[in-house]
């Protein structure tokens, strides 16, 4: 009797619901390592609280804000930071995500991944979902707690500012998917979180207007101006209030295709950084 035939791996076409069970299965996995870290939740949660009732109600009276678009009159200085601090959120859990590449990486889980079927791109930004899909989870926790706070945006903005939170949490994400793939050990990692993380928020209009960066150096305005995390605050903070800016929605856009492609690249073991390291799991 002859063996029966099974199709071949490498020839076989897969077909959509393959993809939607590779994608769930992946994200899935990153919602069961979150919940089962809860002191990641609580710790992603401290840091944007902190400036919010701390920083900002130690500064209200200094650093007061003009009328800006997309605000129509003056505003307390906490509902001016709150979308720097929502990115802050996203640009912690980004690296925080990546983090656990170089981790898996380093354990044998994400090699084992890597040579599945599906391709490259597809699992990379499987894993990206799934840390943006845990990075909103966090953001409307803090904007429920935000609400207590005085920072009351417009009903309607918080569907509003779904999709912005996609789009800068894909865009900061495949920037720490990005840092991972060029990063070969866990301790490096942590140190160059810190080095990328601190001035991307502190050169941005996170916690004030770049019109008065400007006026204090403008040499640091045009650095607030090249700096993505920027046009990630700045899209999330018109989308809170039923807005639109096109400019930051773009950027956005053009960073994240960027960074992804970037990692995508350096992840493929036939041209990227990796396969000059020793595989997947990169050279000790």
């Amino acid at each position: 009797m002859s063996a029966p035939a099974f199709p071949d791996p490498v020839t076989r076409r897969f077909g959509p619901a393959d993809y939607m069970r590779c994608m769930t299965g992946i994200v899935w996995r990153e919602g069961l390592r979150f919940v089962q870290q809860r002191g990641r939740f609580i710790a992603a949660l401290i840091r944007p609280l902190v400036w919010l009732f701390i920083f900002a109600a130690g500064f209200r009276s200094v650093l007061g804000v003009s009328i800006i678009p997309p605000y129509s009159t003056y505003v307390l200085y906490e509902v001016y930071i709150t979308p720097g601090l929502i990115g802050m959120i996203q640009l912690f859990n980004g690296m925080q995500s990546s983090l656990t590449m170089v981790y898996d990486r380093e354990v044998g889980t994400m090699r084992s991944l890597l040579v599945s079927p599906f391709p490259r791109w597809f699992l990379l930004t499987s894993k990206l979902f799934g840390g943006v899909a845990v990075s909103i989870l966090q953001v409307y926790v803090f904007l429920l707690i935000a609400w207590f706070w005085e920072v009351d945006p417009p009903i309607g903005g918080y569907v509003a500012v779904l999709p912005a939170l996609i789009i800068s949490g894909l865009m900061l994400g495949s920037l720490g998917l990005m840092l991972s793939s060029v990063i070969k050990q866990l301790e490096n990692f942590a140190g160059v979180m810190n080095f990328v993380i601190f001035p991307m928020f502190f050169l941005s209009s996170a916690l004030y207007p770049l019109w008065r960066m400007k006026e204090a150096s403008p040499f640091l305005h045009m650095i607030c101006q090249f700096n993505p995390f920027t046009y990630a605050v700045e899209l999330i903070r018109f989308a809170l209030y039923l807005e639109v800016e096109w400019f930051s929605l773009a950027v956005s856009l053009a960073c994240t295709a960027v960074f992804l492609a970037l990692a995508v690249f350096a992840y493929n073991p036939s041209k990227g950084l990796i396969a000059r390291r020793g595989g997947p799991g990169g050279a000790a």
